[in-house]
């Protein structure tokens, strides 16, 4: 479910994305398609009726092609593995021993293999005392099953957030968490080792974006972070972000979700809503490199007509779709800066 500020800055942003909702659909094409050849880690769509508001997105460590997801807020203890190649469910992961789940925003994978589930959203801007992160081995066979996960209490050395990424760094297991904010949040580093029985205090270790969602490329040097319009990289060396870059992030009309693939050769994106588009953009230096190519051009098979349904899609028609997204940022950014100006 998307959150957005309170008060007029919340009804700027719902105003954005209602515009977005009419808009983005005239340039989006028939979305993204199956690679024809049936290989995996392409652009494809969720096909589960299911999952209407996937928030997060992990690439499989185990399983080849297959990504890890789940809905935002009011559907409950699950987790669903979706193959790249077809779009349908293999599995569907019951956590229990984790209580009622309020707001899941994100989903990683830990150089154990484990995965560890964000409770972490927090739609009335921070005013819950703690949240919850929740752990559990990524199952070696892909069918219905019930685990026990392990639950963890959360809270932020400097009081309540809202946020909608978690990441655990591939090598060294520690979980990260990126705060969303409409004047920029924090990237918070939790303890090297999260415990039960008492709160895992996170620490402001650095200032990001407004965030919805984020992910280390595989071998953990590269940070990516996203929000509704845009994504960048960083450099990511000893817990601290370095200097980072633009990447073409396609346009959707939710944009909730990015993950690397297990090879780092590419970037996922995904998006709320039903039948919900997975997009995928090349990075810049082939497999492990995570270092985005700022492309932000779709690999699946053209849609009708030729479009890709990303602002740099190389069909034909490619250029027109180019222009009237730019159309529609500078109106989008024309009503954000008059609303805020308003708000003032």
């Amino acid at each position: 479910m998307p959150s957005y500020p309170t008060g007029p800055a919340g009804r700027a942003a719902a105003t954005l994305a209602a515009a977005l909702a009419v808009t983005l659909p005239l340039f989006a094409g028939a979305g993204p398609a199956v690679a024809d050849d049936g290989r995996p880690d392409r652009d494809f769509t969720i096909e589960d009726p299911r999952i209407t508001e996937s928030s997060g997105l992990a690439a499989s460590r185990a399983h080849p092609g297959v990504y890890w997801t789940h809905n935002d807020s009011d559907d409950g203890p699950y987790v669903y593995a979706v193959d790249s190649r077809t779009g349908k469910t293999l599995a569907t992961i019951t956590m229990r021993g984790v209580g009622e789940p309020r707001d899941v925003e994100g989903i990683s994978i830990g150089p154990d293999g484990d995965l560890y589930v964000g409770d972490i959203g927090d739609n009335l801007d921070g005013t819950w005392d703690h949240v919850w992160i929740y752990r559990f081995p990524e199952p070696k066979a892909l069918r219905d099953a019930t685990v026990t996960a392990v639950q963890y209490d959360v809270t932020y050395a400097d009081g309540a957030r809202n946020a909608e990424a978690l990441m655990v760094h591939p090598k060294t297991g520690r979980v990260y968490i990126a705060s969303k904010n409409e004047d920029g949040g924090g990237l918070y580093e939790g303890p090297a080792k999260l415990t039960t029985g008492s709160a895992n205090v996170f620490r402001r270790v650095g200032e990001v974006p407004w965030v919805t969602d984020g992910a280390f490329s595989p071998d953990g040097t590269r940070l990516v972070l996203r929000s509704y319009f845009s994504a960048r990289e960083y450099a990511f060396e000893d817990g601290r972000l370095g200097e980072d870059r633009s990447v073409g992030a396609p346009f959707q009309r939710q944009a909730e979700s990015v993950t690397y693939t297990a090879d780092g050769s590419a970037l996922m994106f995904g998006s709320e809503g039903a039948r919900s588009e997975v997009v995928r953009v090349e990075t810049e230096g082939g497999p492990g490199s995570g270092s985005g190519s700022g492309s932000g051009e779709g690999s699946g098979a053209p849609a009708k007509g030729g479009d890709r349904g990303s602002a740099g899609g190389t069909g034909e028609g490619g250029s027109g779709n180019a222009a009237l997204a730019a159309a529609v940022l500078v109106g989008v950014a024309a009503l954000w800066l008059a609303l805020k100006r308003r708000r003032k």
